[in-house]
């Protein structure tokens, strides 16, 4: 070794570490051999002795490796078996050195054969000894890498496998699959920190020679390509899942492209062969090629694909057109957006980002209310499950639903110069509002703005505001704060005015706490409302994404806890919902149990979920803001020709906001009344004397009265002045009960006492 040049000052070493070179008897092997000991390691050379076609054995070749490592005051032994006796390799490592940290994959053979002449013992042996023996090699050292914590592992794969080559079909086919097992111990591996990378070298070899002239074998040195294996073999290396071909001295890595595609079915219609002969200069077209480096990036197209269909959207184009292999922020982008005040600004300047329109009928508010965890079991939830319901209402929380599309639909991808990855994007906050009840069917049309985008370092906080209107009033707010992983670092701002802020619980134990078990099937029920993630349902999908089991959606979690305050503390009734406001910090598994902890501030009730069987939070820094019961005010108060009765109830709201825990004690019932006048109802009040500490509302209650009673605007009067028993009344037909009759006793309590004028 002493022809070598001796490593500079500040040299990668590689003591201390085991390496393990199979087919190390000469060429590419021997020279990964040399280079490794000169620098430290403890080397096995393997090498079965075979010819190039795989006949023979002898022990020859690695024992002349050894001598030479041990010649120089290196450290080595030689193996002499198989590599498809994975184990036994694997031991003569742990046997001689007690440890294996490197692992480079470098036997193989050639049977070149064209493929009509190819037998199966030119197909089987080249598998068995290139394919087969990597995955037996490497099979026996993985566990002892993943308990240290430490490995790198080198596949050799070809030009032949990348590219094909005529005569090599055999070859060609082992040697990508040796790519395919690389790209996937390089996931496995990585939380263990085993890293894998794949080799196509092109060197002067036993392989070589019988493909490439004697002058271009010469010239092509194994010394110029293992350089890059001790690298990539370094602990100091990071390199992972990566392909590199090299020769001559020079390195090259590679990435896969693809075409933005056509999407060429619509919903509800059949796809043809037509349609893809009439797109398929556009299929083809590597114009503004995408650059995929993950199966769930890959994924993501399909998906969005699923939802632009299902939504009945426009899928022409490529869903992810925008999104190129990495996530990007043009800093001058930023610097525009924030002079874009409306959707019609952010249309000028971003053509693609036209309303998005959600058509809907009783069926998906229904389809919601059961996604998010409402029953028959509950026989509050019927409102919200049953359109003949003489109360049938939309609940609040689907208000995201109807701006979703607007995400789903590209809103992200719409603006030129935010280059979007979608497979880094993770769903941070929400934030509804609502200007009124949603309607329970109807066409709405939301329109979106990019309100601030911030550069997070790690990442790029973007916030999208959008409008839902139902013709030309506005219905609901939605603002969407999504974390873009890899995208900071553009130099932008770190917070934001604009963006609605989560809010911590108050330092005490919170005043009411709902228990509400999902069901295995919740996210499957769910996602029938338009999120078609597969990482929700399809549990390979899932496991890429490094989680034992489909999760349930974010805002599944943020439908149950919505719905749980609107029960707690505005008696389901959803015109009393104002907003929601929630951080997403944790997924919940389909199965398991929410726990939402609410603390009651005026009309803010401040809310934190957590999943009951682990203890962990998964919604934080999350309220719900309520509009108050309708109390008197001086504007209820009748003017001429107005009711008598306005003035009695405008003083029993002000006695109960006074003693109104008191009466609940006393009273523990809901009282719903029906003021007539000319013999037609003229007011309702409810009067609650069972929920918190009493309210008066004008208006029919929104959940059942425990008793309601009709009577006169002058009876009502004389029965408060004292000057009509109420059980006479009762009996004479001027006043009528219905439900708990027995709660009329009770009467005497709330009026005489507390309605004296």
């Amino acid at each position: 070794m002493s022809h070598r040049r001796k490593p500079p000052g500040m040299s990668l070493t590689f003591e201390g570490r085991v390496v393990l070179v199979t087919g190390a008897g000469g060429g590419l092997g021997r020279e990964y051999a040399l280079a490794f000991a000169e620098r430290g390691a403890s080397v096995i050379v393997n090498d079965l002795g075979a010819d190039t076609k795989g006949g023979g054995k002898s022990s020859a070749a690695a024992d002349k490796v050894v001598e030479e490592i041990r010649a120089k005051g290196g450290k080595a032994v030689a193996n002499y078996d198989s590599v498809e006796d994975g184990e036994k390799l694997i031991q003569s490592a742990l046997d001689a050195f007690g440890r294996i940290d490197v692992l480079v994959n470098n036997a193989g053979i050639l049977r070149d054969r064209s493929f009509a002449r190819t037998s199966d013992l030119d197909w089987d042996l080249i598998h068995r000894v290139h394919l087969r023996g990597s995955f037996l090699v490497t099979r026996a050292a993985w566990n002892h890498m993943k308990n240290q914590k430490f490995g790198r592992i080198i596949m050799t794969t070809s030009g032949a496998g990348i590219y094909g080559n005529f005569g090599q079909a055999n070859y060609s086919a082992a040697k990508l699959g040796l790519l395919g097992l690389a790209n996937t111990l390089a996931i496995e591996g990585r939380k263990y920190n085993i890293y894998c990378n794949t080799i196509a070298p092109v060197a002067g070899s036993r392989l070589t020679e019988t493909v490439m002239p004697p002058d271009l074998v010469a010239s092509l040195k194994p010394e110029f390509v293992a350089p890059l294996v001790l690298w990539l073999c370094h602990e100091q290396c990071q390199e992972n899942g990566a392909l590199f071909e090299t020769g001559a001295g020079w390195i090259a890595k590679l990435r896969w492209e693809r075409s933005l595609g056509r999407t060429v079915r619509q919903k509800n219609q059949p796809m043809t062969p037509e349609a893809v002969r009439d797109q398929w200069d556009q299929i083809c077209d590597f114009t503004d090629a995408t650059k995929p480096t993950s199966l769930q990036e890959s994924m993501m197209s399909i998906v969005s694909v699923l939802s632009q269909v299902e939504s009945g959207g426009d899928v022409s184009g490529n869903p992810t057109a925008a999104a190129a292999s990495s996530s990007g922020i043009n800093p001058s982008v930023v610097s525009e957006l924030s002079r874009v005040e409306s959707a019609e600004e952010l249309r000028q300047w971003a053509p693609n980002s036209p309303p998005s329109s959600f058509s809907y009928t009783h069926i998906q508010c229904i389809l919601y209310a059961l996604g998010v965890g409402m029953s028959t079991k509950d026989p509050d939830h019927l409102r919200f499950l049953y359109e003949g319901h003489e109360d049938f209402v939309c609940l609040p929380s689907f208000g995201v639903i109807v701006a979703q599309s607007v995400l789903m639909g590209g809103g992200l991808t719409s603006v030129p110069g935010l280059n979007i990855d979608f497979t880094q994007v993770l769903h941070g906050e929400q934030y509804l509002e609502l200007y009124k009840p949603l309607p329970t069917s109807g066409t709405l049309t939301s329109e979106t703005t990019i309100a601030d985008v911030l550069d997070k370092g790690s990442g790029a906080v973007i916030l999208m505001d959008v409008k839902t209107f139902c013709g030309e009033e506005l219905i609901c707010f939605n603002q969407f704060s999504v974390f873009v992983v890899g995208a900071g670092g553009f130099g932008g701002k770190r917070s934001s005015d604009k963006a609605i802020a989560p809010l911590p619980p108050p330092q005490r134990a919170p005043d009411a706490v709902v228990i509400d078990s999902t069901s295995t099937d919740q996210a499957a029920l769910y996602r029938l409302s338009g999120d078609w993630n597969p990482l929700h349902i399809d549990p390979s999908f899932a496991a890429m994404g490094g989680f034992k089991a489909p999760i349930l959606h974010g805002l599944c979690s943020f439908g149950f806890a919505a719905r749980h305050v609107l029960k707690q503390f505005a008696d389901n009734d959803p015109s009393r919902f104002k907003a929601i406001k929630v951080r997403f910090a944790k997924p919940v598994m389909p199965g398991q149990s929410i726990q939402t902890e609410m603390w009651k501030e005026g009309n803010r009730i401040h809310i934190q979920c957590k999943v009951k069987e682990t203890d962990a939070v998964v919604l934080t820094g999350a309220y719900v803001d309520l509009h108050g019961a309708a109390e008197a005010s001086p504007e209820d108060l009748p003017q001429a020709g107005g009711l008598h009765s306005d003035l009695v109830f405008a003083e029993i709201g002000r006695r109960i906001k006074d003693t109104g825990s008191e009466l609940v004690k006393k009273v523990n019932a809901v009282f719903g009344w029906e003021i007539t006048k000319d013999g037609k109802i003229a007011a309702q009040w409810t009067i609650d004397l069972k929920n918190g500490s009493g309210s008066l509302q004008k208006g029919p209650h929104s959940g059942k009265a425990d008793v309601t009673i009709t009577v006169s605007d002058e009876d009502f009067l004389e029965v408060v002045q004292g000057k009509l028993n109420p059980q006479k009344a009762f009996f004479s037909g001027k006043l009528k009960v219905r439900g708990n009759i027995m709660l009329s006793q009770k009467l005497e309590v709330i009026l005489k006492d507390h309605a004296k004028l």
